[in-house]
């Protein structure tokens, strides 16, 4: 990776799984790290103690980015902390918990994502970037359907996608870029255990298809990649092709 000493970056859900192992990739490559939870702040301190040990710097910031207050208080602690902000990861996601409000899904992966990127664009340089992590069932949710128990998700994560590209104009004039990246069902998240106890052998039939899972780490490394990778602003990154969603 490219060396990213000086830099602040923000990861969205990061207290555990992808963006957990996203912060501490880009913490090693010398990122000033913000560390993003809703409400395990021992988690999150959990991995704010382990990027310390190993010399990187990171804070943990309790902010629940449905709310613009928490929103904004978000990326103000990361600019007064580190005196910048540079690149935002946009990683958190849900949809299928318990006891939430209606159109939840919506209102996390479409809106409030779009309004973090809005906030952290106001004070973001030019050459900055916006990594949005997605997945394939939500990327080619139009064109290949999905299980019923995760379809609001996919709708609601691909209505975040549309409105954060219908933004790429407003970005470049700030000079800032968005990439998109995707992949299959991830091995051990939450999701991926969580549908195959719906669907007993989803994960492997997926496998089976795709040829491949990644694991929580391997996606996080190439998640950690886009944050410099040489690509155009609108780019979207197939992690491990998008074999069973992509007609041939």
């Amino acid at each position: 990776m490219t060396n990213l000493a000086g830099k602040t970056i923000i990861v969205t859900g990061s207290s555990r799984g992808v963006g957990a192992d996203t912060a501490q990739i880009l913490a090693e490559a010398g990122a000033n790290v913000v560390i993003n939870y809703r409400s395990k702040a021992p988690r999150a301190e959990k991995i704010v103690a382990a990027i310390e040990e190993k010399g990187g710097k990171a804070i943990a910031v309790g902010a629940d980015i449905t709310k613009e207050e928490d929103a904004a208080r978000l990326v103000d602690i990361a600019v007064e902390t580190f005196g910048g902000l540079d690149y935002l990861v946009l990683n958190a996601s849900g949809g299928m918990e318990k006891g939430m409000v209606e159109d939840y899904a919506m209102i996390l992966n479409r809106d409030s994502q779009l309004r973090l990127a809005r906030l952290a664009a106001e004070k973001m340089p030019s050459g900055s970037r916006i990594v949005f992590v997605t997945s394939h069932q939500a990327h080619f949710i139009r064109e290949v359907e999905t299980m019923p128990e995760y379809q609001p998700v996919a709708l609601s994560k691909r209505a975040g996608e549309d409105a954060l590209i219908e933004e790429i104009p407003a970005l470049s004039e700030k000079g800032i870029s968005l990439v998109i990246i995707s992949a299959d069902m991830i091995e051990g998240t939450v999701t991926a255990s969580l549908l195959n106890r719906i669907h007993p052998g989803a994960l492997e039939a997926r496998r089976e298809e795709a040829g491949k899972l990644y694991t929580v780490n391997e996606f996080a490394q190439e998640v950690a990649k886009m944050v410099t990778a040489d690509v155009e602003s609108g780019h979207t990154e197939l992690v491990g092709g998008g074999k069973g969603f992509i007609k041939e």
